[in-house]
């Protein structure tokens, strides 16, 4: 079954091999040379349990030339097309003895620049001067995920289990699923490989148990314009080492 065909039916696939040692060690150390001020800036958040960069591809725009190889362009053209942007990035650092879990959720929400009077969105947010809202399910629907694994990540440090195919019932209450008769599946991913899934797909992860670093880039996507003058709050084209904003 090839990648699209999988995510189509499962929600998800996961591609090893994306990026090199090299690639890898490149985006570590640009990371690191950032946060060793990590306290100092408003979209970090630092525990005990887990470092997080909100609107990663802002705070960090120097990853992205790595971040968007040859490889990972090729992936996102031949499965979903062109015209894709940028749509909100976090990057995960879940420590070696992180008792950080999350449990089966979908991802509902988008980030957008103001907040609207505008049918079937809802359910609005406000997070550091960000707003957040659930949009009708046809756009959720039409975008993806990519996760890049820049460490190993198994069943013992927090690799996520997904119900396959979930992302094709719409929107759901978890009390919805008829967990007995469905089927999870533990996406372990290779150090330089990819997870990509759709945002309806329920997904969680399980407290760290072998003393191994986690650390992820979390990426959405979309080809969508948004309705009534609404528009993505971190939406960016990534050319070359430049941001586009638009």
């Amino acid at each position: 079954m090839n990648s699209l065909n999988k995510i189509n039916s499962e929600g998800f696939a996961i591609i090893n091999n994306i990026y090199s040692e090299n690639e890898v060690e490149k985006l570590i150390s640009l990371i690191e040379n950032v946060t060793e001020n990590a306290s100092e800036n408003a979209t970090f958040r630092k525990s005990q349990d887990l470092f997080a960069i909100r609107q990663f591809h802002k705070e960090i725009p120097e990853t992205l030339p790595f971040i968007f190889n040859q490889n990972l362009e090729n992936i996102i053209e031949s499965n979903f097309g062109k015209g894709y942007f940028i749509t909100k990035s976090i990057y995960f650092d879940k420590p070696e003895k992180s008792n950080w879990f999350v449990a089966y959720h979908q991802d509902l929400t988008i980030s957008v620049d103001k907040k609207a009077d505008i049918e079937n969105f809802e359910n609005w947010t406000t997070k550091q001067n960000q707003f957040a809202v659930q949009p009708p399910k046809e756009i959720l629907e039409n975008n993806f995920t990519i996760r890049i694994h820049i460490d190993k990540t198994t069943k013992d440090n927090g690799a996520l289990k997904v119900i396959n195919n979930s992302h094709s019932k719409g929107i759901l209450r978890i009390e919805n699923l008829d967990f007995e008769n469905e089927k999870e599946t533990i996406c372990e991913v290779e150090k330089g490989g990819i997870m990509i899934m759709k945002p309806l797909l329920f997904h969680a992860s399980n407290k760290t148990t072998n003393n191994e670093r986690r650390r992820v880039i979390h990426i959405e996507f979309s080809n969508q314009q948004l309705p009534d003058g609404l528009e993505w709050s971190e939406k960016a084209f990534e050319k070359g080492s430049e941001i586009l904003r638009h």
